[in-house]
């Protein structure tokens, strides 16, 4: 159980949240980023953790430095504002007919600049309930409410049907997309493509799209970027526990943009773990912990990839790996207008499948009485989750990893407005419980149960 004296307060939380926002964007390889990796190193260091170290993560860097559509549709002659697709093809002013994507008949976008509709996709909270093998929804605020993720149906791969159409460039349409914005930083999986493309907001795509049906549209697209390689750090402390088997807790430092959600709130839930752990006496730590914020999220998970391919060794020593990602504000568009709901975004404990640690994280999701969360498999979206950490389940080391995914994860609407406040200590005391949890159970044990699928 946690120690009440022990458990940082709120504004403690949110002032290491509010420090890492002000600095500004933080993509990878960003001034932002360089000095969050610097700060999480001191941190680490005044907190007495060993081994406090920087890991070199090889990955690619992007940065875009103009980005402009112009618009000619018989005598209207207009710019359009856009932000270029992560990593996408620099161009010097491709002038293109636009043609709207059908997938009926992609051909149509040959040699044309693709208008490609991205809708967002709705699901109602519901059916995420029964993906997941258990959920605590005291309010019962899931009856009638629908989660807006933040991706489409073809979530990284939106440029890939106009790129196999062989378009010329792509105009990507943020259909119905809350508070109507272009700043969408996706892809990124920081992946090259050779096609030119920008997102543009819905309410230019449906204007667009009118001029369309009325006659031809011509498009001059110009992007300017910088693409190349560069190092960054993941940044690793350590504190001696029990015994010398692991619990890594960990979440990634860079984000999209300035980012209080994605991933300010997750580097200051993991310093709060090292606060916390830092006054505990060693005999009192289940195991020995590792905290781990790795780099290059926004560049494919680069620093997740790279920890695993590093460390195998230590992973089969690993009881658990505990990743800490999100703490959200649920904002709605169901009024007409974007509002914050009053609720916490629904949350997401990726769990591997142990009936034990199942129990535990549910045990600890009740104690904290965390509303709005969902106890999901790993698998519930695919072959691993959604989150910087899911590499580890691929890896096939214990997993429980914390998220929520509102729309707006990749969007410089994420502001210090978007932190869930009421969220930051109670999270901390779950993460506190579910750590207890492992005590006495060694990593042979924690690996069988989830082999078994269950059977602890």
């Amino acid at each position: 159980m946690p120690r009440d004296d022990l458990i940082l307060p709120e504004a403690d939380i949110y002032a290491w949240i509010e420090e890492v926002f002000s600095h500004g964007v933080r993509r990878p390889g960003y001034d932002a980023d360089r000095w969050a990796e610097g700060w999480i190193q001191e941190r680490f260091g005044k907190l007495g953790l060993n081994s406090v170290r920087a890991e070199r993560v090889a990955l690619p860097y992007w940065k875009p430095q103009d980005a402009r559509l112009a618009i000619e549709a018989g005598s209207e002659s207009f710019a359009v504002p856009c932000f270029p697709l992560p990593h996408s093809a620099p161009t010097n002013g491709i002038e293109a007919d636009l043609f709207a994507f059908d997938a009926e008949a992609p051909e149509r976008v040959k040699g044309a600049a693709s208008l490609y509709d991205v809708p967002l996709q709705r699901m109602p909270h519901q059916i995420l309930a029964r993906l997941a093998t258990s959920y605590y929804d005291p309010g019962d605020t899931f009856a009638e409410s629908e989660h807006i993720l933040p991706f489409g149906r073809e979530i990284m791969d939106v440029m890939e049907p106009s790129m196999a159409a062989g378009a010329a460039a792509f105009i990507g349409s943020l259909s119905g997309y809350p508070g109507d914005s272009h700043d969408y930083y996706v892809p990124y999986d920081a992946l090259e493509r050779d096609l030119p493309g920008v997102w543009i907001s819905g309410s230019q795509g449906q204007r667009l799209r009118g001029l369309l049906a009325s006659g031809s549209v011509r498009v001059r697209l110009t992007v300017e970027s910088v693409r190349e390689q560069i190092d960054s750090y993941n940044v690793i402390g350590e504190l001696p526990g029990a015994d010398n088997e692991i619990v890594i807790i960990g979440s990634h430092h860079d984000g999209p943009w300035s980012s209080a959600v994605e991933d300010g709130s997750g580097i200051a839930l993991v310093l709060a773990q090292a606060e916390y752990w830092s006054r505990v006496p060693q005999a009192e730590r289940p195991h020995r912990l590792v905290f781990l914020l790795n780099a290059g999220h926004m560049a494919g998970g680069a620093g997740a990839k790279s920890f695993i391919a590093n460390h195998a060794a230590e992973l089969e020593r690993t009881v658990l790996e505990l990743h800490l990602e999100h703490a959200a504000n649920e904002y709605s568009d169901a009024g007409g207008e974007l509002a914050p709901t009053g609720h916490p975004e629904a949350r997401w404990w990726f769990t591997s499948r142990s009936a034990s640690l199942e129990e535990s994280v549910r045990a600890a999701i009740e104690a904290e009485d965390l509303g709005r969360s969902l106890v999901m498999p790993p698998t519930a979206f695919g072959d691993r989750p959604t989150t910087d950490g899911g590499d580890f389940h691929l890896a096939g080391v214990p997993i429980v990893n914390y998220l929520t995914a509102p729309f707006y994860l990749f969007d410089s609407m994420d502001t210090m407005d978007k932190i869930h406040r009421p969220s930051l200590v109670p999270v901390t005391r779950a993460a506190v419980r579910i750590v207890e949890s492992t005590a006495g159970v060694s990593a042979a044990e924690m690996h069988a149960a989830v082999a078994e699928g269950g059977v602890s």
